[in-house]
């Protein structure tokens, strides 16, 4: 490899003695480029381009290095010989040793433009302005011009070498601009890379003397000295170019180092905050949010328009954090809870932050899969979730544990978290949660027991109007729809028999949406029962068990023995079954359940039980005959989703009592 000539590096790092002298490097490497593209011929079509942004820059940080600028552009005019092809590029570098590797390349590369440029801007105008010819005629211009338009292959190759040049100094120039707070030079990879600079630069500074001869020697005429000449400027330019390659892969190298030692800052920066008592909140959300201020990263509600992030400024805030796969359910139950707030005067804002794979830019379907939720949504969004930092997704996911499903974090007007996640609370007590705080969810459980109330309470009016009129209310769940026209029958002719007003209602399965919704239409089509029309409020039935056993699960000790968690694993064993099930109840005090063979059996033998039914009343009567019939031979499937904590060791089968086993269900959303 040509940079592996050891004894040439030695020799070109002798001559680097830099003095900590700055030179504003990026306007006059921009400059440069941008003569060496009019200077080019073929290319004269981006003059009037190119000449107004040279007109803009001026000559901005170009003063200091002016006059190096021109004694390097006369040593680089200087006709040189086979032999001077070392000499005179160590010659130039020792001019520059006091000079960074990156200001020795644009040093070097505007004193070759400024030579280009005065060269093609004669040709340009030698045919009209008389000036113009007398200096071409000096310089001999017009046979030198012919020459080259007559040899493109010689023509194409210096165009080619003059643009590896410009790219190869621009490489440096990023080098140069790499924050030293996270990369220093001894380090990979920015080590490597400075490796490669002595070569670049005594390489492209011998190139810019091969095209100046190219260019301004009349002497080069025969056929085959140019194309001599041609191949020598192609053998420039790969050497260049592959130079070239090494420092574009370091540099990547670099950009990702010093993105992930920034994102490891800004993480901790973010784990720093939340540990710390803050005068608002603002000092959390916007870091979160967005931590600039050049643009407007929030949009208020569907229809509304972005706003900063101090319009949250001492509010309490539910932070929304989901993936795409939020669900229209999930949207349409958290959104009526959230306009509630209002008529329960209630004082909370909701800010959705969409966690995407931040390693792929979201392509057309999922720009639209985004815009679709964010217009569905009555509250605060961030406006794209390009905005939300990747130090920001790390946080959410390692400190506050989000992975697939949603999570609600409340955060007070002080900046402080005051749950892990609110989400099970929201969906069990709506705005009763507020202010969302582990406190106020421990106490609303205080007053709950198992009950009716508990497993409706905001799924249906008709239903609470049932148990506030104390009449007996019968739910039952399932896709065989067999035995729900066996079970819905059966139990109309047993309460006539037993002279109570029973009402019954559908409530259908956690999974299989599309199933649930045939057999919703077949209990229609045939007067069954009532049923829960909305499939959303199917969705909540079952959403707001899978919290109560979160919620009770995550915050106390004694879960085991509790008798809500006992009932609610017993609902979502049954429901993780292929059989019916059923819960019956009168009032808020009088509640009885069983799977759905045990509670047909039951109700086809009501001659053995109906004295008791009179006796201790219906649903006590029930749950004797229940108990008669119980014969743990086939227990209960139980699937617990999005429930972490070790619940899983501590577990008991609610038909047998003993420990279940633990598996791992991995379950897609298709039905």
């Amino acid at each position: 490899m040509w940079v592996g000539l050891g004894s040439l590096t030695l020799q070109i790092e002798a001559t680097h003695l830099p003095n900590g002298r700055q030179v504003d490097v990026r306007p006059i490497h921009t400059m440069s480029a941008d003569i060496l593209v009019l200077a080019t011929p073929g290319t004269h079509d981006h003059i009037a381009t190119l000449e107004d942004k040279a007109t803009l820059r001026g000559s901005n940080g170009m003063s200091e290095p002016l006059s190096l600028i021109h004694t390097v552009s006369i040593e680089l005019s200087r006709k040189y010989s086979g032999a001077d092809t070392h000499e005179m590029p160590m010659a130039i570098l020792k001019m520059l040793s006091s000079y960074s590797w990156a200001a020795k390349m644009v040093i070097s590369l505007a004193a070759f433009a400024i030579n280009q440029g005065e060269f093609w801007l004669i040709g340009q105008l030698y045919g009209t302005d008389p000036l113009a010819k007398s200096l071409a005629g000096l310089k001999q211009l017009p046979e030198i011009i012919e020459r080259h338009n007559s040899q493109k292959s010689g023509l194409d190759a210096m165009t080619n070498l003059i643009k590896v040049m410009v790219d190869v100094t621009k490489s440096m120039i990023d080098f140069e601009e790499l924050p030293s707070q996270y990369l220093s030079p001894d380090q990979p990879p920015l080590s490597i890379a400075m490796a490669y600079f002595p070569t670049a630069v005594y390489l492209t500074i011998q190139s810019m003397m091969a095209c100046a001869t190219q260019i301004t020697s009349p002497s080069i005429k025969s056929y085959q000295l140019m194309t001599t000449n041609a191949r020598q400027l192609s053998e420039l330019a790969h050497r260049v170019q592959f130079i070239h390659e090494d420092l574009k892969t370091q540099l990547a190298l670099c950009y990702q180092y010093i993105a992930k030692k920034k994102h490891d800052e800004y993480f901790q920066m973010l784990v720093r905050l939340f540990e710390m008592s803050h005068f608002d909140n603002i000092k959390v959300l916007k870091p979160i949010i967005y931590n600039k201020d050049d643009l407007l990263p929030l949009k208020d509600g569907s229809n509304k328009p972005r706003v900063k992030v101090n319009v949250l400024q001492s509010r309490n805030i539910l932070l929304l954090i989901s993936d795409l796969d939020l669900s229209q359910d999930e949207i349409r139950v958290l959104a009526h809870i959230y306009d509630s707030r209002i008529k329960q005067n209630i004082q909370y804002e909701v800010v959705w932050l969409p966690i995407t794979d931040r390693s792929n830019p979201l392509n057309a379907e999922h720009q639209q899969k985004f815009k679709k939720l964010q217009s569905m949504m009555p509250w605060y969004s961030v406006f794209h979730p390009s905005l939300v930092e990747p130090a920001v997704i790390k946080f959410v996911k390692e400190v506050w544990n989000f992975e697939k499903k949603m999570i609600l974090v409340p955060i007070d007007p002080r900046g402080k978290v005051v749950s892990p996640n609110a989400l099970h609370m929201v969906w069990i007590w709506g705005n009763m949660s507020y202010p969302f705080t582990r406190v106020r969810e421990e106490a609303l459980w205080r007053k709950e027991a198992w009950r009716l109330n508990l497993l409706v309470d905001g799924i249906d009016r008709d239903i609470l109007g049932w148990i506030a009129q104390e009449k007996f209310i019968c739910l039952f769940g399932g896709e065989d729809i067999e035995w729900i026209r066996r079970f819905t029958t059966t139990a109309k002719d047993v309460a006539k028999a037993a002279g109570i007003d029973l009402k019954m209602v559908y409530v259908g399965k956690s999974s299989a949406k599309e199933r649930v919704q045939r057999v919703s239409d077949q209990i229609k089509k045939n007067q069954f029962s009532s049923w829960l029309a909305d499939p959303t409020l199917v969705w909540y039935f079952w959403a707001r068990l899978e919290s109560m056993l979160y919620s009770k699960v995550q915050y106390h000790e004694n879960f085991a023995n509790d008798e809500i968690v006992r009932e609610v694993v017993t609902l979502v064993g049954y429901d993780g079954s292929d059989q019916g099930w059923a819960v019956i109840s009168r009032g808020t005090a009088e509640i009885t359940k069983a799977k759905g063979d045990t509670f047909l059996t039951t109700l086809t033998k009501f001659k053995e039980w109906e004295d008791s039914a009179k006796q201790y009343g219906f649903v006590q009567a029930l749950r004797d005959y229940f108990q008669r019939l119980h014969t743990p031979q086939h227990c209960n499937r139980l699937v617990l989703p999005g429930i972490d904590g070790g619940i899983s060791e501590m577990m008991v089968c609610s038909d047998c009592g003993r420990p279940m086993e633990k598996y791992y269900l991995y379950r897609c959303c298709i039905d």
